[in-house]
């Protein structure tokens, strides 16, 4: 399998940390203008499987599990069990509508065109994040007891809020959690030099 990415893209990563949870290899490859075909939207990360093209990560992120796990572990990170799986789907679309297009819409006009913060996109962002500490109220992981690919998607998300500045401790649920899925997740070292990559693009 081709995973066209880049190391600093929090989608790529939760790509790439989802694989590793699984054993999966990828065969890493970056964009060219010639492959164009391949995302029409433009988006990073797109799965070549054989004659299979997938780009959004979480979609990704649900093949690769239903595709490629053979585990009851592997089953736990996208559960078959309806109702589990419904809220990890519920999970996954509020990280996609919610949750990382908070991110994009702070920082990404930061990042990139070297705009200054806007605070009611960060109030909108923090509010994100106190869902997020909801979600994980007496539990370790956001939907229960067990990791699930809404995690890496999130980890990776909220490690590039923490490389650019984000401060966890108002949220001490979320904070607790990152640092254990810095413990725990499969890829976390590579997620963190990601985070900290994209960061460095502020910076230039």
């Amino acid at each position: 399998m081709d995973l066209f990415h880049r190391p600093s893209s929090a989608p790529s990563r939760a790509v790439r940390m989802t694989a590793m949870a699984l054993g999966v290899p990828l065969e890493l490859r970056e964009l060219h203008g010639d492959q164009q075909h391949l995302r029409p939207q433009y988006s990073i990360p797109t799965l070549k499987d054989h004659g299979l093209v997938l780009w959004e990560s979480h979609t990704i992120q649900m093949y690769l599990v239903d595709r490629y796990g053979s585990t009851p572990e592997d089953e736990e990170l996208y559960p078959r069990e309806a109702a589990r799986r419904a809220l990890v789907n519920q999970r996954l679309f509020f990280d996609a509508c919610v949750l990382y297009h908070g991110f994009v819409e702070y920082y990404e006009e930061q990042v990139f065109d070297g705009l200054g913060g806007d605070g009611r996109k960060l109030e909108s962002l923090k509010k994100a994040v106190e869902m997020v500490d909801l979600f994980l109220e007496g539990q370790p992981y956001v939907t229960g007891q067990a990791m699930t690919i809404v995690d890496l998607s999130m980890l990776a998300t909220v490690a590039t809020m923490v490389a650019l500045g984000f401060d966890l401790r108002p949220y001490q649920n979320v904070s607790e959690w990152y640092k254990h899925m810095k413990d725990v997740a499969p890829g976390s070292d590579l997620n963190e030099e990601g985070a900290r990559e994209f960061a460095k693009i502020k910076s230039i």
